[in-house]
């Protein structure tokens, strides 16, 4: 067998690993453990760049201002009144983390071998929605923003938080199926 068919072979015989159920003792819960985890980790990393780069850097994204406004305007909407000043920071920080994380944990549906093409398309795609996104549907401009670098910043934070979920989702599953 030449070596390119035995790579394909493998390759072939790792995604059907994939698909078969777990062996006992490794019950559905333990398949989303990997999933979890990455997303948490692309939402922490997103998060963290943003608070951390929006202390010293002048023209740094600030999603936290529009995430601000995007739940108060939803929960206006909703006829609730939203929480004002540290309470509206602090329900947004968590909002942002819950919803990054749902969103980054897809970096799991699939095989852990393509999981840093969907990290990488996540984070470029979440990116670009972040820094094109918030004028169109009315959340306004950054704070302090300077075109083109809080855009190109916004983008490079959401792709650092795909990476990171796609570098903690192929750890985890590649150790699980190891």
């Amino acid at each position: 067998m030449n070596e390119n068919h035995a790579r394909t072979h493998q390759d072939q015989t790792h995604e059907h690993q994939d698909l078969q159920p777990r062996e006992e003792g490794q019950g559905r819960s333990s398949r989303w453990v990997p999933v979890v985890a990455a997303g948490l980790a692309g939402a922490v990393t997103v998060t963290l760049l943003n608070e951390g780069a929006r202390r010293v850097l002048p023209h740094a994204p600030r999603m936290e201002v529009i995430g601000e406004r995007a739940l108060s305007r939803s929960l206006r909407a909703a006829d609730v009144q939203p929480p004002r000043g540290e309470a509206l920071y602090r329900w947004t920080l968590l909002a942002d983390v819950f919803s990054n994380s749902l969103y980054y944990s897809l970096v799991g549906a699939g095989s852990s071998r393509k999981a840093w093409q969907r990290g990488g398309a996540l984070g470029l795609a979440a990116g670009v929605g972040g820094a094109l996104l918030p004028r169109p549907l009315g959340l306004g401009r950054q704070p302090g923003e300077q075109a083109p670098l809080t855009q190109l910043l916004t983008m490079g934070w959401y792709l650092a938080g795909g990476l990171a979920a796609a570098a903690t989702y192929q750890a985890l599953a590649e150790r699980e199926v190891g």
